[in-house]
């Protein structure tokens, strides 16, 4: 049996909806319907005009003898513009440095590097690795590294990148990131990039749904308020730009997509507090007795009387709790109680 049949017989596509330049035909046994053959679903697929499409990714990936791998997260873009979208998103235009993390069948890098940056990606997959550097051979601005993104020094590597673009322009200092990240590390990514507001100006991400609404909406006196929502505005200037049907991946996840956008803030912008990592550490113990009052979960910080008279002078009722808070009473409450 060969690698492309086996492919389509036991991982077989879930329904995906029409895209601008035709409809791509189903694959759906578990659910009693008809089996397409390979050769059907390839003639249906010849009249799409995009170089990434349902198409081009499953050839990219019967070429390696690949199917996407539950385990890393991998769920490929079978639309362009969506790629598209998330380039304008993140303004790429010639001659920027732009960090892809997870570029898979290298969909999104195409458009990255059509758009004229110079592209660092980060891939887990041996196998990916070996595909996206076989089809950019031919350029000077791509490079990709065979890394966990969650444990690599990022910095070692984009350093380079922004010494060579700083001696052609002096006022490029940042890069920025681009991604359609595995949903599995999203939160993760984001608490990577976040603080490198030196580094990277935006960071551009197509996450999971459920986690952009819970990292950019949330906000205080809701049930999905948490200390990553702090997080996130402390360093960033988040922003929801739109959403990304499930029917767009292969193989279809159980949930719908959005994009993010992060516009990072550098050093001199943070909210003042005379250590960030005292200041998250409140935070912290803040929610982990979210039910609690701040007088009675803070009380390892200082006593309560303490707490309750902080509260009062930064114009809170003493007996608030840590949903109560926005980022800006928390920098308050901080400077008023911790002791650096």
């Amino acid at each position: 049996m060969s690698t492309a049949t086996h492919l389509f017989q036991f991982h077989c596509l879930p329904p995906i909806s029409s895209f601008t330049t035709g409809t791509v035909p189903v694959c759906n046994t578990s659910a009693g319907g008809r089996t397409q053959t390979p050769s059907s679903l390839i003639a249906c697929a010849t009249k799409r005009k995009q170089d990434d499409d349902y198409h081009a990714t499953l050839k990219a990936l019967n070429s390696k003898g690949r199917f996407p791998r539950k385990s890393l997260g991998q769920h490929y873009m079978l639309n362009s513009e969506i790629n598209e979208q998330l380039a304008s998103a993140a303004n790429v235009e010639e001659g920027d440095a732009v960090l892809e993390i997870g570029p898979g069948t290298g969909s999104l890098t195409n458009v990255l590097i059509n758009s004229g940056a110079t592209v660092l990606a980060i891939e887990k997959d041996p196998h990916m690795v070996g595909l996206v550097r076989e089809r950019f051979e031919s350029t000077d601005r791509f490079k990709v590294l065979e890394e966990d993104f969650v444990k690599c020094h990022i910095r070692s590597h984009m350093f380079p990148i922004l010494e060579s673009r700083k001696a052609l322009n002096p006022s490029s200092t940042r890069a920025k990131v681009v991604s359609n990240l595995p949903f599995n590390i999203s939160t993760d990514v984001v608490k990577l990039l976040l603080p490198m507001g030196d580094m990277f100006s935006e960071v551009v991400l197509l996450l999971q749904e459920e986690t952009a609404v819970r990292l950019v909406e949330s906000s205080s006196r809701t049930s999905e308020y948490r200390p990553i929502n702090i997080f996130v505005n402390f360093y960033s200037e988040p922003e929801y730009k739109f959403s990304v049907p499930r029917t767009n991946f292969f193989p279809q996840p159980n949930v719908d997509a959005a994009v993010v956008t992060f516009k990072l803030k550098q050093a001199p912008d943070y909210p003042s507090v005379a250590s960030t990592k005292s200041f998250f550490s409140m935070v912290n113990s803040a929610f982990n007795g979210k039910r609690k009052m701040l007088r009675k979960s803070l009380q390892h910080i200082c006593p309560s009387n303490e707490i309750e008279r902080a509260l009062g002078d930064a114009g809170l009722p003493t007996t608030s709790r840590p949903e109560e808070l926005t980022l800006d009473d928390f920098v308050k409450l901080h400077n008023l109680i911790v002791r650096v």
